[in-house]
């Protein structure tokens, strides 16, 4: 209902209403605030409360858990930071742990061409994203809440940090490096990386002990999406030269993907056909089979795994061919065997890449808590979103310590999970359980592997993110809100980079909840005929409004934006006229709650001053303390607010002399 000059639903002054007045209904005993406290005694402690100084409330908390530091205390806190030992008694062996082994195994199948290919996207050697899809996965199934979770190398982490790395760690050049050379190359950009996710971690563990696992609710689902699709687009872009076979420097900051582009387009002359060949064989096998596993996924046991059957072809392809040799094909080359020793990355780079680490941070906690949520509300479970940025950050911290890059929960394997059976983060054992063979014993094997076999890896990998620009039509019914909250974050993500993308897509969509704050609509509510309930006037021919009083629903936040036009709204259907006396300055907080406070403190003089009753209805906590600790709620009265609006209706029917159209308001 708008409150907007010309749609008035209250008779305006001097009007007279037609409708017949309810006052021979039978209304319940009406339930003051007085009676409130007189019945249950508790309002007149919480007011206490809310009046009580800020220090001795943190004094008082802190006492409070001091005493929880007892046996049954930290059992309880052991219990919250390791999941497992909450599940794991509970857990369903017979029906679940076959689904959980073939789910973990297919996707640690899956882990193993994926880690390598996500590594050269973050510009290290392919043995790093084996190190990064084994002991972020292993720290997560230890300390995650998200049952159907699946965590490892991303695609959008990979890119943001090789963009990164190769800032931080430029390749010389002059180029052709000699062996000793590359190697330190390698290992400059390695430790790069790892002091990135050292630094990602650290600051999700800061998060955690702030305890701002709200902030996941500031991260919309169509700032999530555009993200990953803006992302999928400059995966795709930075792919094309290993597919051509051109030696070309990755292009970094603003405008890198039409920079890609254009060096691209400028060096496609010098295109290796081999590579070339190669790459149009790998995609003409992973693309279709990424199809058939979507199609038929209810009727395959497991998806067929598309990306290992190409490794081997293509593995075996090249040693017998000689591609590297005769055509100079980019092979992989030997993998190092078991693990790197735990070295803790140079804290003299944190400084250099904190504005990197904060965006990956940011990313990290998006994608993952987004996904755990969609499967939670599947599956019927909930989630930690504390305890989600506890295990992130513990497992980007010690992981960054085995040289990995920085890891997330990822897209692509998460869905692969779930189509293969997984019930409980068990499966991450298993999966784990793939890549340590692969690290043992079977490295030697992918040793002739094509480089542009991985790119295709890559490429095809973001079919999922590419597809969710489908859902723009009906977001577009649904929302024109959210649909351009969603293109000015892909517009922003496409042109910028991955990081300023993000920063444009929050502050933007932060900006539409102030915006649709702004617009909320005063609603003016009528009795429905035989009840005791109060709707929309305009909703049904049906309500009564009675003769004299005025209900009013406000329903937005008010704070120092909104505080104008609500009160233009109430002075049209009060018929105050503009202007009106200002209500007294107080020594309250300056914050924009205590503005609120003072508009109505104000708003209920002028309605003293005209002869008008006004009443408080449905008030919350938060603005009966805003009051309070703004010293205003003196200047309203107890009798003045109400529970409810059918106990303030009652009250105003039953105690007060409604003698003009608009004696009496009640302000939800």
């Amino acid at each position: 209902m708008s409150g907007l000059p010309g749609a008035s639903t209250c008779p305006g002054p001097g009007e007279a209403s037609d409708l017949k007045s309810p006052l021979g209904a039978k209304f319940r005993e009406p339930l003051t605030e007085a009676r409130f406290q007189q019945l249950f005694g508790d309002a007149e402690q919480e007011a206490e409360l809310l009046a009580e100084p800020r220090w001795s409330r943190l004094r008082r908390l802190w006492r409070r858990r001091a005493r929880a530091c007892s046996g049954p205390g930290a059992w309880r806190l052991l219990r919250a930071r390791l999941p497992p030992l909450r599940w794991l008694p509970h857990y369903r062996w017979r029906p679940w742990l076959l689904g959980d082994a073939v789910a973990g195994v297919t996707v640690g199948i899956v882990h193993v061409p994926q880690g390598m290919a996500f590594a050269l996207l973050t510009s290290v050697p392919p043995v790093f994203g084996l190190y990064t899809s084994f002991f972020p996965v292993l720290i997560y199934t230890l300390l995650g809440t998200g049952r159907h979770l699946s965590t490892g190398t991303f695609a959008v982490l990979s890119l943001m940090t090789g963009s990164a790395v190769d800032r931080l760690v430029p390749e010389p050049l002059e180029g052709n490096l000699s062996g000793i050379e590359r190697e330190q190359l390698d290992a400059q950009r390695v430790g790069a990386a790892a002091a990135m996710a050292f630094g990602s971690g650290a600051l999700m563990l800061g998060m955690f002990a702030l305890q701002l696992g709200v902030l996941a609710t500031f991260l919309s689902e169509p700032v999530v999406k555009a993200l990953t699709s803006g992302a999928a687009l400059h995966v795709l872009v930075s792919q094309l030269p290993s597919l051509l076979g051109l030696p070309l420097p990755r292009q970094i900051g603003c405008f890198a993907l039409f920079k890609t582009l254009a060096a691209v387009l400028t060096a496609l002359p010098r295109s290796s056909p081999a590579e070339l060949t190669v790459s149009a064989l790998s995609l003409a096998l992973l693309v279709p089979v990424k199809e058939l596993n979507v199609r038929f996924r209810d009727r395959l046991p497991t998806p067929i795994p598309g990306e290992i059957v190409m490794v081997l072809l293509a593995s075996v392809l090249c040693f017998t061919s000689s591609l590297d040799t005769r055509y100079n094909v980019q092979i992989v080359g030997l993998l190092p065997g078991g693990f790197p020793q735990p070295l803790l990355p140079s804290l003299a780079e944190l400084p250099r890449i904190l504005a990197d680490s904060l965006p990956m941070a940011l990313v990290t906690f998006a994608v993952s808590a987004s996904l755990a949520s969609i499967y939670a509300d599947k599956y019927s479970y909930t989630i930690d979103s504390n305890q989600e940025l506890f295990a992130h950050g513990v497992s980007n911290l010690i992981s960054s310590l085995f040289s990995c890059f920085p890891n997330s929960a990822t897209l692509a394997t998460t869905s692969l999970l779930v189509d293969a059976g997984g019930n409980t983060q068990l499966a991450g054992l298993f999966s784990c359980m793939v890549v340590l063979s692969v690290l043992l014993w079977l490295g030697p094997f992918f040793y002739y592997l094509p480089k542009a076999v991985l790119a295709c890896i890559n490429i095809s990998s973001m079919r999922q993110m590419f597809f969710q620009m489908r859902e723009l039509p009906q977001l577009w019914r649904i929302s024109r809100v959210d649909f351009a909250v969603w293109m000015v974050t892909w517009v922003a993500v496409v042109t910028l980079s991955v990081d300023l993308g993000l920063a444009v897509g929050v502050v933007f969509s932060m900006m539409t909840v102030v915006c649709r704050t702004q617009r909320v609509q005063c609603l003016a509510l009528g009795l429905a005929e035989g009840t005791e309930l109060y709707r929309p006037l305009r909703e049904s021919h049906k309500l009564l409004q009675v003769p004299g009083l005025c209900i009013l629903s406000y329903p937005t936040p008010l704070y120092f934006g909104t505080r104008g036009r609500f009160r233009r709204i109430l002075e049209w259907h009060l018929g105050l006229g503009e202007g009106g006396k200002e209500a007294p300055k107080t020594d309250g907080p300056p914050d924009a709650d205590a503005a609120g406070a003072r508009e109505v403190v104000q708003l209920a003089s002028r309605c003293r001053d005209a002869g008008i009753h006004l009443l408080l209805a449905q008030c919350n906590a938060s603005v009966l303390g805003t009051l309070t600790q703004a010293g205003l709620l003196d200047r309203v009265t107890p009798e003045q607010l109400f529970v409810s609006v059918q106990d303030a209706a009652a009250y105003a029917l039953e105690r007060l002399e409604l003698t003009g159209p608009k004696t009496c308001t009640v302000w939800v």
